[in-house]
């Protein structure tokens, strides 16, 4: 499970692009007037720093140009966040109005890390997924949604492509081998390769359409473009694979200053180690008692012993997830299975009235080439300024090369059963509804710099309340299905801390994940590589719910019998996507917390 920006937001953040729109004009030479010209300054400056991230939050007027990959491009980028920064702090924050302060906080901290990616943990040496990413959105985003006519947005693919062989080449020159971590290095040959079948699947079959000047320009562009990622692709199998030598686990300092980042104002590693093993606990015991319950209903003349021994608890468990597990969708029914799924949990929030519903499109889609290797599925929600534009939930197929025993391992992973909670998650009430509310903030800022803990905390909590509001009409496998979807938000927590400070071994990773979470083997691998190949992202599912959940319970002690389901869920995603203490503090009308 992602968020594209948990990809299209990562490349927003990591690239620096925002924007503000004030609700309401402030008076003139007020600390708001003053707030609202730096923003505005902001909106228009930032977003030729990076053009690919300008595209896709649906600012188009770079739109054929390539983003910069050298030393003058990060210096520029470092010194236009130093100088935004000095003048954001020179602004009395405590004088500025309640949703201009959110704002405020928001731009300083993402100021702040963006200084700190650029100038300390340095990705841009390291990770070649970085580009790989950048080469295929700078296509993807200009073909994927109908915002300009096709012929101009083919005109644009022409000059970005046009652009691929200097942006290689300053990639090649930028990444250092004795840095790259071998596995990203394997993946990044794998992405590359998806560029070109982009290429393919996108641009060559609207060639026809256009008229022949452009049509032989695109031809060629298309051909420069190949030769480009061949070089690059040759490049790193013989170049960049046997040379990578560098270690794909942070260390606790590096570690703990990103997640402080990814985090803001929320736990720490040790407190997230000690609220996981807590959450372990706590959710292995609900799942047995479902799984009891199942069993003996099933087996009525079981005689179940009165203080059960954790090797049977973890047998019951298992039997009952294997009666779960066997109701799968056939390996090329994926997407189908997930857009059935999606059209039943959407039903279902229609029926109990539990939020409001957005009108916006939503297609379910196969991941493109380019994307896959760290995620299964993803929702791609469209840029804020292209608000109303379709949302892709993306889905993997079942990669041609796995072995039955690897294929069905996938498919009782993600049976009809989880797919339910994967579109619970991915789309209603998850990631597709929370966004499509959170562009439409009056604030951009609050769309672009948004909240990873919120977001993905929302999506698990929603996964929750559906289970908890009967869906399904209670089905007792559906709920234990949910839950051990909980276990997966805990042992990302802990495997994320374990792989990158605490020396986590695969064995031991892989035992968490298959003994005491339940995942199959399949999962467990993929999340193994998801784990060496990113950093502070996997815990924000766990936090972000614990989030979610503490706030939940507070506004309904607040709100006593005033508290309704719906207007609680639209008014916490009126505010946009701010960190959850933030959005506590617009919704319980507390101070500001910076």
């Amino acid at each position: 499970m992602d968020l594209i920006p948990a990809r299209r937001l990562a490349i927003a953040a990591v690239l620096g692009l925002a924007a503000t729109v004030p609700a309401r004009p402030a008076p003139a030479e007020s600390p708001d007037a003053r707030f609202d010209e730096l923003a505005r300054q902001y909106i228009d400056r930032f977003p030729a720093l990076s053009p690919v991230s300008a595209t896709h939050l649906g600012d188009h007027r770079y739109d054929g140009e390539l983003d910069a990959v050298s030393a003058e491009a990060r210096e520029q980028n470092a010194r236009f966040c130093r100088e935004t920064l000095a003048r954001l702090e020179a602004v009395d924050a405590d004088a500025l109005s309640r949703d201009r302060q959110v704002d405020w906080t928001l731009l300083r901290h993402h100021l702040r890390s963006r200084q700190w990616h650029l100038e300390t943990l340095q990705e841009w040496a390291w990770n070649p997924l970085v580009y790989t990413r950048l080469a295929g959105d700078a296509v993807y985003g200009l073909m994927a949604r109908d915002f300009a006519p096709l012929p101009a947005r083919l005109a644009r693919v022409a000059d970005r492509l046009e652009a691929f062989p200097r942006l290689f080449e300053q990639v090649r020159s930028t990444l250092d081998p004795a840095r790259v971590p071998r596995e990203h290095a394997e993946t990044a040959v794998e992405q590359n390769r998806g560029i070109r079948v982009l290429l393919d699947g996108m641009v060559k079959p609207r060639l026809d359409g256009l008229p022949p000047d452009a049509r032989g320009r695109l031809e060629k562009a298309l051909a420069t473009a190949g030769d480009a990622v061949a070089r690059h692709q040759a490049w790193l199998e013989t170049e960049l694979v046997p040379k990578a030598a560098g270690n794909s686990r942070l260390g606790a300092a590096l570690y703990d200053a990103k997640l402080a980042f990814a985090l803001p104002g929320s736990l720490t590693r040790p407190q997230i180690r000690e609220r996981a093993a807590q959450a372990l606990r706590e959710i292995r015991g609900e799942m047995y008692r479902i799984a009891i319950d199942v069993y003996r209903k099933r087996y009525p003349r079981t005689d179940v012993p009165h203080e059960p021994t954790e090797a049977y608890r973890q047998a019951i468990i298992r039997a009952c997830l294997e009666v779960a597990g066997r109701e799968t969708p056939a390996p090329d029914t994926l997407v189908d299975c997930a857009r059935r799924s999606l059209e039943r949990v959407t039903d279902f929030v229609r029926q109990k009235d539990l939020v409001t519903l957005p009108a916006d499109p939503v297609e379910i889609i196969v991941m493109p080439e380019f994307q896959r290797g760290v995620s299964l599925a993803y929702c791609d929600a469209p840029g804020p300024l292209d608000t109303g534009q379709k949302t892709f939930y993306a889905v993997s197929p079942v990669p041609a090369d796995w072995t039955p025993e690897q294929v069905q391992s996938h498919l009782r992973e993600y049976n009809l059963r989880s797919l339910h909670d994967l579109s619970m998650h991915e789309g209603v009430p998850g990631h597709y509804l929370q966004l499509a509310a959170a562009n439409r903030h009056p604030s951009r800022l609050r769309a672009v710099l948004a909240s990873a803990p919120f977001i993905e905390g929302w999506a698990v909590y929603g996964e929750a309340m559906m289970i908890d509001q009967g869906f399904l009409d209670g089905d007792p496998l559906m709920r234990l299905v949910n839950r051990k979807w909980q276990l997966r938000s805990v042992a990302n927590a802990l495997l994320d801390v374990g792989v990158h400070t605490e020396g986590l071994t695969q064995e031991a990773a892989m035992r968490l994940m298959m003994e005491e979470t339940f995942q199959e083997e399949r999962e467990a691998a993929a999340k193994w590589r998801r784990a060496q190949l990113t950093s502070a992202q996997l815990p924000v599912y766990f936090v972000g719910f614990l989030e979610h959940t503490a706030l939940r319970r507070e506004v309904e002690q607040a709100w006593g019998s005033r508290f309704r389901l719906k207007t609680y869920h639209d008014r916490l995603l009126s505010f946009g996507s701010p960190p959850v203490p933030l959005a506590r503090a617009l919704l319980l009308d507390l101070e500001i917390p910076r």
